[in-house]
């Protein structure tokens, strides 16, 4: 159930989105982020916020998990809507988390999957992609990438 412990604290984060995902757009859009996690529930939870200091907005996330299934629920929301989305659902096999849920993203039905993988001490990744023909393939649309400086008492 602590398989998010290794987020808790503070993060800069390189942010990069496609600049028009499902319409076979290269172009991607790069931008700053600062992201801070704190364990909730004894570690059968956590939530992070992320600021967006260039776009004007912020995030949260809330990671809650399910000991009878064996998995977590990802819930997000941002200062744009203040309305949590449906949750994307899934588990880590080792140092890789994959989670997955069905929306409707502008009119089309897609299945969304984020993936966390890269996971050390001080850095970790995490990328959103869209399908629209049931995972058969994926468009990759939002990376981010998480590096923070350990303090000194944490590096050896």
């Amino acid at each position: 159930m602590n398989d998010f412990d290794f987020l808790i604290g503070t993060w800069q984060v390189t942010n990069r989105c496609l600049k028009e995902a499902l319409k076979g757009c290269e172009e991607w859009d790069e931008f700053p982020g600062v992201a801070t996690s704190k364990s909730i529930f004894g570690g059968a939870g956590n939530m992070d916020e992320i600021d967006f200091p260039t776009k004007g907005f912020s995030g949260l996330t809330l990671r809650l998990y399910d000991p009878e299934r064996e998995e977590w629920s990802l819930y997000w929301s941002s200062s744009r809507s203040s309305a949590m989305e449906k949750p994307v659902v899934g588990r880590f096999d080792g140092d890789r988390g994959l989670f997955y849920a069905e929306e409707d993203y502008k009119g089309v039905p897609v299945r969304l999957r984020f993936i966390w993988s890269g996971i050390t001490p001080t850095s970790a990744r995490w990328e959103q992609a869209f399908s629209t023909d049931a995972g058969e393939t994926w468009e990759t649309n939002w990376v981010m990438e998480f590096t923070r400086d350990l303090p000194a008492t944490q590096e050896s």
